[in-house]
């Protein structure tokens, strides 16, 4: 008996000179993934929050669901990391005016919240600014906020700029011994915002190593760092879509400071957006 097969000729096939991942869409895999992955998340969450409904945990238990739903935004957040990285090389930006330091904030609350707890419930309790402060100081994540950055407002893309702050800072809590330490001046048309660890800092021969796709400098840190290396490449080309740009500032054994240059207006904007 024949079976019909495909010819690598079939214009249907990928060709194998093409590879079947340099075909694949970036926003069709999320599509694929964010389904299950939401009932995922719905279900961890209904078991830690509703336990009324489902039945009490024991310490153990809710350790695991914890760390289970932690690791389940995680994955949130790389597919919003891929397809923001996606969207900007296709040109796509969504430019309106927000805060840059309320948007600063948010990203460390983020940050926090999946690198090292507490529960996002919890921080959702800490609407105010100078509550959520004495949160993240709590865990050692400290923020300063510059007299020209405090009522500052930016157009630019804010989903693109949490997404490159929060990269940064989740990068310094990693790799941090004690603490992390978050600066946002305005000078001009520009913000910076520079984030600092007292970890145990990157050799300058590695500084542009860093950036690259899928590498990892093993050596310039205590523990073994998880993951894909995406978040600083993404980073890099978040900032530079944005008009910016990213430098680091470190030597091995005196800590890490990335330093993240925005214009406070998107380029090329015409007339007012809201």
């Amino acid at each position: 008996m024949e079976t019909e097969t495909a010819r690598p000729s079939d214009p249907q096939v990928p060709s194998r000179k093409a590879g079947f991942f340099q075909e694949l869409s970036i926003e069709f895999l999320i599509h694929e993934l964010k389904d299950p992955i939401a009932i995922i998340e719905t279900g961890l969450r209904a078991l830690l929050e509703k336990q009324e409904q489902f039945g009490p945990l024991t310490p153990r238990q809710a350790n695991t669901l914890a760390r289970s739903l932690r690791n389940t935004r995680k994955a949130w957040g790389l597919l919003n990391a891929l397809l923001e990285i996606g969207r900007s090389e296709a040109g796509c930006f969504a430019c309106r005016r927000f805060s840059p330091k309320q948007g600063l904030l948010r990203a460390m609350r983020e940050a926090l919240e999946t690198v090292v707890g507490p529960s996002a419930e919890a921080l959702g309790t800490f609407q105010d600014p100078g509550r959520l402060k004495a949160l993240l100081e709590s865990h050692g994540l400290f923020l300063q906020v510059a007299p020209a950055a405090e009522t500052a407002e930016a157009l630019q893309d804010e989903t693109k700029f949490v997404q490159i702050c929060g990269n940064l800072v989740k990068n310094a809590l990693h790799h941090r011994r004690e603490r992390v330490e978050v600066r946002l001046e305005v000078s001009g048309a520009f913000m910076d915002i520079a984030v600092a660890d007292d970890g145990p800092g990157i050799d300058p021969a590695h500084h542009e190593l860093i950036f690259r796709r899928y590498t990892q400098v093993q050596e310039c840190s205590r523990i073994e760092r998880k993951g894909h290396g995406l978040g600083l490449a993404g980073s890099l080309v978040l900032a530079r879509a944005l008009g910016g740009d990213i430098r680091v500032v470190s030597r091995k054994g005196e800590g890490a400071r990335f330093q993240v240059t925005l214009p406070l207006r998107f380029p090329g904007l015409d007339g007012e957006t809201a």
